[in-house]
Protein backbone atom coordinates (compact mmCIF):
# COMPACT_ATOMS: atom_id res chain seq x y z
CA UNK A 1 0.00 0.00 0.00
CA UNK A 2 1.38 3.66 -1.05
CA UNK A 3 1.82 6.20 1.30
CA UNK A 4 -0.66 8.08 -0.56
CA UNK A 5 -2.99 5.54 0.27
CA UNK A 6 -2.55 4.79 3.82
CA UNK A 7 -2.69 8.37 4.26
CA UNK A 8 -6.01 8.60 2.95
CA UNK A 9 -7.21 5.66 4.94
CA UNK A 10 -5.86 6.86 8.16
CA UNK A 11 -7.73 10.36 7.65
CA UNK A 12 -10.56 7.91 6.80
CA UNK A 13 -10.96 5.92 9.62
CA UNK A 14 -10.00 9.20 11.86
CA UNK A 15 -12.83 11.08 10.03
CA UNK A 16 -15.13 8.32 10.70
CA UNK A 17 -14.48 7.96 14.21
CA UNK A 18 -15.01 11.44 14.72
CA UNK A 19 -18.70 11.11 12.99
CA UNK A 20 -19.75 8.70 15.90
CA UNK A 21 -18.12 11.06 18.69
CA UNK A 22 -20.35 13.36 17.34
CA UNK A 23 -23.26 11.11 17.51
CA UNK A 24 -22.92 11.59 21.24
CA UNK A 25 -22.94 15.36 21.08
CA UNK A 26 -19.86 15.87 22.81
CA UNK A 27 -20.90 19.29 24.18
CA UNK A 28 -23.90 18.14 26.12
CA UNK A 29 -21.61 15.49 27.95
CA UNK A 30 -19.51 18.27 29.72
CA UNK A 31 -23.22 19.03 31.63
CA UNK A 32 -23.46 15.23 32.54
CA UNK A 33 -19.78 16.03 33.77
CA UNK A 34 -20.67 19.39 35.42
CA UNK A 35 -23.56 18.11 37.50
CA UNK A 36 -23.00 14.41 38.62
CA UNK A 37 -18.97 14.61 39.77
CA UNK A 38 -20.03 17.20 42.35
CA UNK A 39 -23.22 15.51 43.71
CA UNK A 40 -21.04 12.29 44.32
CA UNK A 41 -18.63 14.17 46.23
CA UNK A 42 -21.67 15.84 48.67
CA UNK A 43 -22.57 12.36 48.41
CA UNK A 44 -20.01 11.24 50.48
CA UNK A 45 -19.05 14.24 52.50
CA UNK A 46 -15.76 14.23 50.70
CA UNK A 47 -13.89 13.04 47.95
CA UNK A 48 -15.39 9.36 46.90
CA UNK A 49 -12.93 6.37 45.52
CA UNK A 50 -11.80 7.74 42.51
CA UNK A 51 -12.84 4.49 40.70
CA UNK A 52 -16.14 4.60 41.60
CA UNK A 53 -16.15 8.29 40.01
CA UNK A 54 -14.86 7.20 36.86
CA UNK A 55 -16.82 4.49 36.14
CA UNK A 56 -19.85 6.27 36.59
CA UNK A 57 -18.38 8.96 34.63
CA UNK A 58 -17.72 6.34 32.09
CA UNK A 59 -21.45 5.06 32.23
CA UNK A 60 -23.23 8.49 32.48
CA UNK A 61 -21.48 9.69 29.58
CA UNK A 62 -21.58 6.20 27.50
CA UNK A 63 -25.84 6.51 28.46
CA UNK A 64 -25.75 10.46 27.62
CA UNK A 65 -24.43 9.13 24.35
CA UNK A 66 -26.83 6.47 23.79
CA UNK A 67 -29.40 8.99 24.44
CA UNK A 68 -28.05 11.46 22.19
CA UNK A 69 -27.70 9.02 19.23
CA UNK A 70 -31.47 7.82 19.32
CA UNK A 71 -32.19 11.26 18.84
CA UNK A 72 -30.16 12.03 15.80
CA UNK A 73 -31.62 8.95 14.40
CA UNK A 74 -35.20 9.84 14.93
CA UNK A 75 -34.65 13.45 14.10
CA UNK A 76 -32.43 12.89 10.74
CA UNK A 77 -35.42 14.07 8.93
CA UNK A 78 -35.88 17.53 10.72
CA UNK A 79 -32.71 17.75 11.69
CA UNK A 80 -31.52 18.46 7.35
CA UNK A 81 -33.83 21.64 7.72
CA UNK A 82 -32.03 22.93 10.40
CA UNK A 83 -29.00 25.19 10.23
CA UNK A 84 -27.94 24.35 13.42
CA UNK A 85 -28.37 20.80 12.46
CA UNK A 86 -27.89 20.35 8.97
CA UNK A 87 -23.88 19.29 9.48
CA UNK A 88 -25.16 16.45 11.95
CA UNK A 89 -23.44 12.77 10.84
CA UNK A 90 -26.54 11.26 9.70
CA UNK A 91 -27.26 14.33 7.40
CA UNK A 92 -24.53 14.39 5.36
CA UNK A 93 -24.14 10.43 5.32
CA UNK A 94 -20.66 10.41 7.48
CA UNK A 95 -22.73 7.35 9.44
CA UNK A 96 -25.84 5.72 8.16
CA UNK A 97 -28.99 5.05 10.03
CA UNK A 98 -28.40 1.41 10.55
CA UNK A 99 -24.80 2.04 11.66
CA UNK A 100 -26.25 4.78 13.84
CA UNK A 101 -28.80 2.69 15.45
CA UNK A 102 -26.32 0.13 15.98
CA UNK A 103 -24.17 2.40 17.72
CA UNK A 104 -27.16 3.80 20.06
CA UNK A 105 -28.33 0.37 20.90
CA UNK A 106 -24.99 -0.72 22.23
CA UNK A 107 -24.13 2.10 23.85
CA UNK A 108 -27.53 1.66 25.78
CA UNK A 109 -26.87 -2.10 26.58
CA UNK A 110 -23.00 -1.61 27.17
CA UNK A 111 -23.53 1.35 29.91
CA UNK A 112 -26.49 -0.35 31.82
CA UNK A 113 -24.48 -3.71 31.81
CA UNK A 114 -21.22 -1.54 33.30
CA UNK A 115 -23.42 0.78 35.81
CA UNK A 116 -24.71 -2.26 37.25
CA UNK A 117 -20.89 -4.06 37.50
CA UNK A 118 -19.08 -1.09 38.53
CA UNK A 119 -21.69 0.92 40.46
CA UNK A 120 -24.78 -0.64 41.35
CA UNK A 121 -28.50 -1.83 40.16
CA UNK A 122 -30.09 1.41 40.80
CA UNK A 123 -27.77 3.76 39.12
CA UNK A 124 -27.85 1.23 36.56
CA UNK A 125 -31.36 1.71 36.52
CA UNK A 126 -31.87 5.34 36.37
CA UNK A 127 -29.39 5.43 33.65
CA UNK A 128 -31.78 3.23 31.63
CA UNK A 129 -34.85 5.30 32.55
CA UNK A 130 -33.18 8.63 31.48
CA UNK A 131 -32.20 6.89 27.82
CA UNK A 132 -35.92 5.96 27.86
CA UNK A 133 -37.53 8.75 29.06
CA UNK A 134 -35.25 10.95 26.17
CA UNK A 135 -35.81 8.98 23.14
CA UNK A 136 -39.35 7.86 23.84
CA UNK A 137 -40.76 10.58 25.49
CA UNK A 138 -39.26 13.87 24.27
CA UNK A 139 -38.03 13.00 20.85
CA UNK A 140 -41.03 10.34 19.81
CA UNK A 141 -43.72 12.42 21.82
CA UNK A 142 -43.64 15.58 22.82
CA UNK A 143 -40.63 17.71 20.68
CA UNK A 144 -43.41 17.74 17.21
CA UNK A 145 -46.13 18.21 19.45
CA UNK A 146 -46.09 20.57 22.09
CA UNK A 147 -44.43 23.70 22.81
CA UNK A 148 -44.08 22.18 26.36
CA UNK A 149 -41.98 19.50 25.26
CA UNK A 150 -38.46 20.44 26.72
CA UNK A 151 -40.28 21.23 30.05
CA UNK A 152 -41.08 17.64 30.23
CA UNK A 153 -38.21 16.12 28.11
CA UNK A 154 -36.16 18.11 30.16
CA UNK A 155 -36.43 15.72 32.89
CA UNK A 156 -34.03 13.13 30.68
CA UNK A 157 -31.21 15.65 31.85
CA UNK A 158 -31.63 15.55 35.45
CA UNK A 159 -31.79 12.05 35.73
CA UNK A 160 -27.30 12.58 36.41
CA UNK A 161 -27.67 13.82 39.76
CA UNK A 162 -29.75 10.57 40.55
CA UNK A 163 -27.22 8.73 38.98
CA UNK A 164 -24.26 10.66 40.79
CA UNK A 165 -25.97 10.76 44.42
CA UNK A 166 -26.94 6.80 43.71
CA UNK A 167 -23.89 5.68 42.79
CA UNK A 168 -22.44 6.46 45.82
CA UNK A 169 -24.96 5.94 48.58
CA UNK A 170 -27.28 2.95 46.89
CA UNK A 171 -30.21 5.32 47.98
CA UNK A 172 -31.88 8.57 47.36
CA UNK A 173 -32.80 11.28 50.26
CA UNK A 174 -34.14 14.56 49.79
CA UNK A 175 -31.31 16.28 48.52
CA UNK A 176 -30.84 14.10 45.00
CA UNK A 177 -34.46 15.12 44.63
CA UNK A 178 -33.96 18.91 45.40
CA UNK A 179 -31.37 18.55 42.63
CA UNK A 180 -33.28 16.71 40.18
CA UNK A 181 -35.95 19.78 40.28
CA UNK A 182 -33.24 22.38 40.05
CA UNK A 183 -32.00 20.90 36.69
CA UNK A 184 -35.54 20.20 35.66
CA UNK A 185 -36.64 24.12 36.38
CA UNK A 186 -33.29 25.63 35.47
CA UNK A 187 -33.77 23.56 31.91
CA UNK A 188 -36.34 25.52 30.16
CA UNK A 189 -34.80 29.13 30.76
CA UNK A 190 -31.24 27.40 29.66
CA UNK A 191 -32.91 26.30 25.98
CA UNK A 192 -35.49 28.51 25.20
CA UNK A 193 -33.39 31.66 24.18
CA UNK A 194 -31.48 29.35 22.02
CA UNK A 195 -35.13 28.56 20.35
CA UNK A 196 -35.54 32.10 20.11
CA UNK A 197 -32.15 32.19 18.03
CA UNK A 198 -33.01 30.10 16.03
CA UNK A 199 -36.70 30.23 15.36
CA UNK A 200 -36.54 29.92 11.74
CA UNK A 201 -34.78 26.88 12.15
CA UNK A 202 -37.60 25.81 14.05
CA UNK A 203 -40.35 26.90 11.71
CA UNK A 204 -38.79 25.24 8.62
CA UNK A 205 -38.87 21.63 10.83
CA UNK A 206 -42.35 22.57 11.75
CA UNK A 207 -41.04 21.52 15.52
CA UNK A 208 -43.57 23.69 17.89
CA UNK A 209 -40.57 25.17 20.51
CA UNK A 210 -41.80 28.18 22.76
CA UNK A 211 -39.12 30.43 21.36
CA UNK A 212 -40.72 29.83 17.91
CA UNK A 213 -44.48 29.59 18.73
CA UNK A 214 -44.43 32.99 21.36
CA UNK A 215 -43.58 36.05 20.92
CA UNK A 216 -40.40 37.18 22.57
CA UNK A 217 -41.93 39.10 25.55
CA UNK A 218 -43.58 35.98 26.38
CA UNK A 219 -40.82 33.99 25.99
CA UNK A 220 -38.96 36.15 28.10
CA UNK A 221 -41.50 36.29 31.07
CA UNK A 222 -41.74 32.09 30.71
CA UNK A 223 -37.23 32.28 31.25
CA UNK A 224 -38.40 34.94 34.03
CA UNK A 225 -40.21 32.63 36.05
CA UNK A 226 -38.19 29.69 35.41
CA UNK A 227 -35.34 31.63 36.36
CA UNK A 228 -36.47 32.61 39.55
CA UNK A 229 -38.27 29.19 40.64
CA UNK A 230 -34.78 27.72 39.66
CA UNK A 231 -32.73 30.05 42.15
CA UNK A 232 -35.38 29.37 45.11
CA UNK A 233 -35.27 25.52 44.81
CA UNK A 234 -31.35 26.07 45.28
CA UNK A 235 -31.66 27.83 47.85
CA UNK A 236 -33.74 25.02 49.77
CA UNK A 237 -29.86 23.23 49.62
CA UNK A 238 -28.81 25.03 51.87
CA UNK A 239 -31.09 23.46 55.16
CA UNK A 240 -31.49 20.78 53.65
CA UNK A 241 -28.13 19.67 52.81
CA UNK A 242 -26.06 22.09 55.46
CA UNK A 243 -24.47 23.60 52.97
CA UNK A 244 -21.82 26.00 53.99
CA UNK A 245 -20.97 29.96 53.54
CA UNK A 246 -19.09 28.62 49.62
CA UNK A 247 -22.48 27.34 48.42
CA UNK A 248 -25.07 30.01 49.97
CA UNK A 249 -22.75 32.95 48.35
CA UNK A 250 -22.95 30.97 45.30
CA UNK A 251 -26.30 30.23 45.19
CA UNK A 252 -26.95 33.62 45.68
CA UNK A 253 -24.87 35.71 43.74
CA UNK A 254 -24.94 33.63 40.85
CA UNK A 255 -28.66 33.05 40.96
CA UNK A 256 -28.83 36.39 41.53
CA UNK A 257 -27.01 37.59 38.21
CA UNK A 258 -28.85 34.63 36.05
CA UNK A 259 -32.34 36.39 37.25
CA UNK A 260 -30.70 39.50 36.48
CA UNK A 261 -30.27 38.21 32.74
CA UNK A 262 -33.71 37.04 32.44
CA UNK A 263 -34.88 40.37 33.04
CA UNK A 264 -32.95 42.33 30.62
CA UNK A 265 -34.05 39.59 27.85
CA UNK A 266 -37.78 40.17 28.77
CA UNK A 267 -37.25 43.93 28.96
CA UNK A 268 -35.38 44.07 25.87
CA UNK A 269 -38.34 42.22 24.04
CA UNK A 270 -41.23 44.05 25.44
CA UNK A 271 -39.18 47.10 23.75
CA UNK A 272 -38.89 45.83 20.53
CA UNK A 273 -34.84 45.58 20.56
CA UNK A 274 -32.82 42.55 19.86
CA UNK A 275 -33.20 41.07 23.01
CA UNK A 276 -29.49 38.78 22.87
CA UNK A 277 -31.25 35.53 23.82
CA UNK A 278 -27.62 33.76 23.12
CA UNK A 279 -27.00 35.98 26.71
CA UNK A 280 -29.23 33.76 28.99
CA UNK A 281 -28.38 30.89 26.88
CA UNK A 282 -24.59 31.19 27.78
CA UNK A 283 -25.40 32.82 31.38
CA UNK A 284 -27.29 29.52 32.29
CA UNK A 285 -24.87 27.42 31.11
CA UNK A 286 -21.67 29.43 33.29
CA UNK A 287 -24.71 29.25 36.39
CA UNK A 288 -25.08 25.92 36.46
CA UNK A 289 -21.49 24.80 35.95
CA UNK A 290 -20.21 27.55 38.95
CA UNK A 291 -23.25 26.20 41.17
CA UNK A 292 -22.10 22.69 40.72
CA UNK A 293 -18.50 23.63 41.78
CA UNK A 294 -19.71 25.36 44.91
CA UNK A 295 -21.46 22.26 45.40
CA UNK A 296 -18.16 20.09 45.04
CA UNK A 297 -15.75 22.64 46.85
CA UNK A 298 -18.43 23.05 50.08
CA UNK A 299 -18.20 19.62 51.22
CA UNK A 300 -14.52 19.61 51.21
CA UNK A 301 -14.03 22.65 53.35
CA UNK A 302 -13.52 22.31 57.26
CA UNK A 303 -16.15 25.27 57.97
Amino acid sequence: MSTTTMGRTDRSIGRTIRAYVALTKPRVLELLLVTTVPVMILAQGGLPNLWLVLATVIGGSASAGSAAAFNMYIDRDIDAHMQRTENRPLVTGEVSPRGALIFAWTLAFGSTIWLALTTNWLAAALSAAAIFFYVVIYTMLLKRRTEQNIVWGGIAGCFPVLIGWSAVTGSLTWTPVILFVLVFLWTPPHYWPLSMKYKDDYDEADVPMLGATRSGSQVGLQVILYAWATVVTSLLLIPVASMGIVYTASAVVFGGWFIYESHVLYNRAVRGTEPRPMRVFHASITYLTLLFVAIAIDPLLPF
